[in-house]
């Protein structure tokens, strides 16, 4: 290609529109620098210097000051929630919507923050009241979540099933749902049992491995006197999750002895035991072993239980056995001390943890207390979790 000695021209051309471009811009910026007030500097400067309290200090003046800085007020509002200062987030979402020139777009985000303030703060009433409000515009999605959530607190279950239901492909899965039917059938087990049956069935429909709807069956079987029908349901969890057989052994045992086939249920609650190792198991089938065939057969259970499967509470109860059976005082003693030293171990480790937050309990929980997950309990101790692979 030839060189064109007329393109010479064009590059001071080029150069000069930028120059000028550059200038426009520079003037735009020291213009609109000039318009903020000082406190907004001095902000930045607090937050550069990492002092946060003073830059939430400086920036509430740049609101008095210009009160057309929207979006500072709504920084700020997120920014007190977040920090726990619920009344300050509360009076900034509502000092927003008195304004009269605020659009309704913007309206409608202050409601919604005002609402997540008065959730966070724990005032659920009005919290609710607001949501209701939100629920058939815009941001309707977002204010029926929050809905399901004031509901869940608020043990609300037959409402909750409705929102649950309203949210479409948000909805929870069938796993929740399934929860809810079952909260309500422990709320009517007592006073209409018949009414809790029909929450259960439906639990089961809506999750066929819903382990807690059989749990509840069968205890409302048991109630009634129907003792093999009460068995059937709590047999049905080794189909579902055999996992969680260890919350129906002492069930099964109790309902068996009633029924005067107690060596039955140990026979059933050993065959659980050599399919599915659980520390719980073990400690029920010791302890049923050991009440109805002696402290040799119990110890003999959990040697061969610990060579299978080596566990500091099966070491706790192969001493408890040993101790038992001791021929004489000083080895009794002597026993008595090393298991003295292992139960110190194993009352830390027998405690389940949530797999979605690690909070740690000793009762098993079908919904978190610290995170409000459901079924996030695994049916283990935590030393079956810290070696699970």
């Amino acid at each position: 290609m030839e060189f064109e000695y007329w393109w010479l021209l064009g590059f001071p051309l080029f150069f000069g529109l930028g120059w000028i471009a550059a200038r426009i811009d520079i003037r735009q910026i020291v213009s609109e620098s000039r318009a903020l007030p000082r406190s907004y500097f001095k902000g930045l400067n607090f937050l550069l210097n990492e002092q946060p309290d003073k830059a939430i200090e400086a920036f509430i003046e740049v609101v008095k000051v210009d009160p057309e800085t929207v979006e500072l007020h709504f920084a700020l509002g997120s920014l007190f929630r977040r920090r726990g200062e619920y009344d300050r987030a509360i009076r900034m979402h509502q000092n927003l919507l008195e304004r009269a020139d605020l659009g309704a777009e913007q309206k409608a985000i202050a409601l919604a923050e005002l609402g997540q303030d008065y959730l966070k703060a724990g005032i659920l009433d009005r919290a609710e009241e607001v949501f209701n409000r939100l629920s058939d515009g815009p941001h309707a999605a977002q204010a029926q979540r929050h809905l399901l959530e004031i509901y869940e607190q608020e043990k609300d279950w037959q409402r909750a099933i409705q929102i649950a239901r309203r949210l479409g492909p948000d909805s929870p899965g069938p796993r929740e749902l399934a929860q809810y039917l079952c909260e309500l059938a422990a709320s009517d087990a007592a006073a209409s049992p018949a009414a809790a049956q029909r929450h259960l069935e439906a639990a089961l429909e809506e999750n066929r491995k819903c382990v807690r709807a059989s749990l509840q069956l069968g205890d409302l079987e048991r109630n009634a006197g129907r003792l093999d029908r009460a068995i059937e349901h709590w047999k049905r969890i080794e189909s579902q999750d055999p996992a969680y057989l260890a919350l129906a052994a002492q069930r099964l045992v109790e309902a068996h002895r009633e029924a005067g086939r107690a060596e039955e249920g140990l026979r059933l609650l050993a065959g659980y035991l050599e399919r599915y190792p659980s520390l719980d198991l073990l400690d029920m089938v010791f302890q049923q072993t050991l009440e109805a065939k002696g402290p040799e057969d119990a110890y003999r259970l959990v040697r061969d239980e610990l060579r299978r499967n080596p566990t500091l509470l099966g070491l706790d109860r192969l001493l408890e056995a040993q101790i038992i059976s001791a021929a004489s005082p000083e080895r009794r003693r002597d026993l008595e001390l090393v298991r003295n030293l292992v139960h110190s171990h194993t009352r830390r480790l027998a405690r389940y943890r949530c797999e979605s937050c690690g909070f740690k309990a000793r009762q098993f929980h079908w919904r978190c207390p610290a995170c409000g997950g459901w079924e996030t309990y695994p049916p283990r101790r935590t030393e079956e979790f810290d070696l699970a692979p």
